[in-house]
């Protein structure tokens, strides 16, 4: 059993005594569970501005040393030597098809094999090493892969140059371990921080960190670059900052403004659209323009010309971008639903907005890199990471901190600044905007789960639990109640 013990982990940092846990079989709840004691082990010794790096190269070993044992259940069961190059040509043909569809099956094969995994951190005064070590040899021919994939980290300069090369499909490319090794180029370290030898029947990966070493690497050319392509940006259309201004006026009439929106034929447009949807459950259209701006309301008006005048300004000078406002208009639904599903009646008015514009950020990086975004989200589905890890490392802000500084820069309010800015973080937004930033969250990691990008077990059980979502049953079936929401306001 992997359990959170703290007075364990100071005894042990407190006697260089090794942390250690084993499993059969290494699971995604496995190496949750794990993150969460290095986690802990690392704030115990003031290192926590690592840990995003260190959970990463502790997976990535942990995969590894899963995947060789695996091999050899795999093998066996196909009645082909491993340390045969001929059979292991043909063995590797299927192993990946075979091994994700039939996971379960080898997995219980590990247990009767007697093959393990093990994982120890260790803390000496001026060490701090994570080893990984499984009931294993590695073959002549599995150490020279891993040399080549060491050799090919050394050809990379940045995490960003890894994911934008073009890396071919075998075996998953060793992309794990390229991106291992930057991860603690990150920190200050070089390759020889990382090593994998064999000691008896068993492979031994391990990183070894000097204490006095670890430097956060300065990224901030790239990010430089970004600040200065937000800066660039258009502000908003006159005539949608002069109604913002009359919204706000306490003088001004319903007269008034409706006057001045029926003058811009497209927000008019927008906002029929609007309070016709699914969103306000109409009986009857509505086609005037004073009427629909008294169901709209002066600050549903307000979230309106945001949305409007930011989609505008994307639209001009980045193109179209269907792919990215698809899914935010799905969340954006989906999170309206789920504030009157759980009556939070104090974020009606601003969740749809919200939820409409999480993703501001990923504009920019898609016009900067327009195939990064793409690789490190196909790579972080692969690995069972949030995409946002490796935006940070690659990019120096993950595509959320970006929206943000781009709400701020076109004057949002702080509340869509927080809401943008904090999607995948709620816990870290402010308390009065706390409602809003989660349900954002939870409408978005729902629409994640079914477009394949994340799991369930990546999403915060915390806020699965205040919300009833504990369970893999109850979110399906919350999921289906939200898709019919949505499917039924493709059809208005």
């Amino acid at each position: 059993m992997i359990k959170l013990d703290i007075d364990h982990i100071r005894k042990a940092i407190t006697s260089s005594a090794p942390i250690t846990f084993s499993a059969k079989a290494v699971t995604q709840e496995t190496l949750i569970k794990l993150e969460k004691v290095l986690e802990t082990f690392l704030h115990e010794l003031g290192q926590e501005n690592i840990k995003d790096q260190l959970a990463y190269c502790m997976r990535e070993m942990a995969e590894n040393a899963k995947k060789a044992n695996i091999k050899r259940v795999y093998f066996q069961d196909k009645d082909l030597s491993i340390t045969k190059p001929a059979d292991y040509r043909n063995g590797m043909v299927s192993f990946r098809e075979d091994i994700s569809t039939n996971i379960e099956k080898y997995l219980d094969k590990l247990d009767q094999m007697g093959l393990y995994t093990k994982v120890s951190y260790l803390a000496s005064s001026s060490f701090v090493t994570i080893t990984v070590k499984n009931n294993v040899i590695l073959t002549d021919s599995e150490k020279e892969r891993i040399r080549v994939r060491l050799e090919r980290a050394r050809s990379f300069n940045s995490m960003e140059d890894a994911f934008l090369n073009v890396i071919d499909d075998t075996e998953g490319a060793g992309l794990g371990i390229v991106i291992l090794v930057l991860m603690l180029k990150k920190i200050g370290l070089t390759e020889k921080s990382f090593s994998i030898t064999t000691e008896g029947n068993e492979t031994i990966a391990k990183i070894t960190i000097p204490r006095s070493d670890i430097i956060l690497e300065n990224i901030d050319t790239v990010v430089q670059k970004i600040v200065k392509e937000i800066k660039a940006l258009p502000q908003f259309p006159e005539h949608i900052i002069t109604l913002q201004t009359l919204i706000r006026d306490p003088k001004a009439s319903f007269t008034d403004i409706s006057r001045l929106v029926s003058m811009d034929p497209s927000i008019t447009a927008d906002l029929l659209k609007l309070v016709n949807s699914a969103q306000y459950m109409l009986s009857k259209k509505i086609n005037n323009i004073e009427e629909a701006l008294k169901l709209v309301g002066l600050r549903g008006l307000s979230n309106l010309l945001f949305s409007s005048g930011s989609q505008k300004i994307i639209k001009e000078k980045y193109g179209d971008m269907k792919e990215l406002w698809d899914h935010s208009y799905r969340t954006a639904i989906y999170a309206f639903e789920l504030s009157r599903i759980y009556n939070v009646k104090s974020i009606t008015d601003d969740v749809y907005v919200s939820s409409l514009l999480h993703d501001l950020g990923k504009v920019i990086i898609e016009f900067l890199h327009p195939e990064l975004l793409k690789n490190i989200q196909q790579f972080s589905m692969e690995k069972g990471l949030q995409a946002k890890v490796f935006e940070n490392f690659s990019i120096g802000l993950h595509h959320a901190e970006i929206g943000g500084k781009i709400a701020e820069q076109w004057n949002f309010p702080e509340h869509l600044v927080t809401s943008i800015k904090y999607h995948h973080e709620p816990h870290l937004a402010r308390p009065e905007d706390a409602k809003l930033v989660e349900i954002v969250y939870l409408a978005n990691s729902l629409c994640n789960t079914e477009e394949g990008v994340i799991s369930f077990e990546q999403m915060n059980p915390q806020i699965l639990k205040e919300y009833s979502l504990s369970t893999i049953p109850q979110m399906d079936k919350m999921r289906h109640r939200l898709k019919a929401v949505y499917e039924r306001t493709l059809t208005r």
